[in-house]
């Protein structure tokens, strides 16, 4: 993937070399241990205390999923050089959404990182949702990158105000898009993807999401002429029990 032809580019391609200076040399915990049946082998647990030594594409996806590391942060320190290029490049090949990157990057507890690694981390997340939603040649959809995002940080805020920041034509067309894949799940009263991580608030992140689409992204849908009919869905969540389900534009939803 080539990163040099657009301004976002430039930012993203800086983060993905600072994270693997950074991390350049980690390994997992010398005493770290998991199931031969379940994750792999002792060969490939040697890997992980290896350093700078390359992952195979499945081995790697087991080592970011797995849930049951004693030290989870340095078995991700030692994979992120090689984890987030996997990702933007849309390579991670996650069981069921990216939200499960983001539950690994949730379970290393980044944001506790010392100051210099949780930067080079919290840049690169930053990056990359910018370069989804101001960049055509974006391989991974922008509201994949959104959640995965949330869930690494716990948080809906900061990627909602980039989100605000980020007014052109393919920033809307992003918005159209991920208002049209979360709104059924969104009248249902439900976030529109599973919460992975026990610290994070579920409920707070849904009235987060739901006022943003009610007040800005309403706007700006209105604004760009997206489809009259995701208009109408985004306006019924503001209404609540009959109100919702009676009024001529409710879609007919089942859940």
């Amino acid at each position: 993937m080539n990163l040099a032809d657009h301004p976002s580019r430039h930012r993203l391609s800086a983060a993905l070399d600072d994270l693997n200076v950074t991390f350049r040399g980690m390994t997992a915990h010398r005493d770290e241990n998991n199931c031969e049946c379940h994750w792999g082998s002792a060969q490939e647990l040697a890997l992980l205390k290896t350093p700078d030594v390359g992952l195979e594409p499945d081995l790697l996806r087991r080592t970011w999923t797995a849930i049951d590391w004693t030290d989870h942060a340095a078995v991700l320190k030692r994979v992120l050089p090689q984890f987030a290029p996997a990702l933007v490049a849309g390579r991670a090949d996650p069981l069921f959404g990216l939200e499960e990157a983001g539950y690994s990057f949730a379970r290393g507890r980044w944001q506790q990182w010392p100051d210099g690694h949780a930067a080079c981390v919290r840049e690169f997340l930053h990056a990359w949702w910018e370069h989804s939603i101001t960049d055509p040649d974006a391989v991974v959809p922008a509201h994949q990158v959104f959640v995965l995002c949330a869930e690494a940080s716990g948080t809906v805020g900061p990627w909602l105000a980039e989100w605000e920041k980020q007014t052109g034509n393919l920033s809307d067309l992003r918005l159209a898009e991920a208002a049209a894949e979360w709104e059924y799940e969104l009248l249902g009263d439900s976030l529109p993807w599973h919460i992975g991580w026990y610290e994070h608030n579920e409920e707070e992140m849904r009235a987060e999401l739901v006022a943003w689409l009610l007040g800005h992204a309403a706007m700006r849908l209105h604004a760009s002429s997206a489809p009259a009919e995701l208009q109408h869905r985004i306006r019924l969540l503001g209404l609540t029990g009959e109100d919702r389900y009676t009024d001529p534009y409710w879609p007919g939803h089942r859940y």
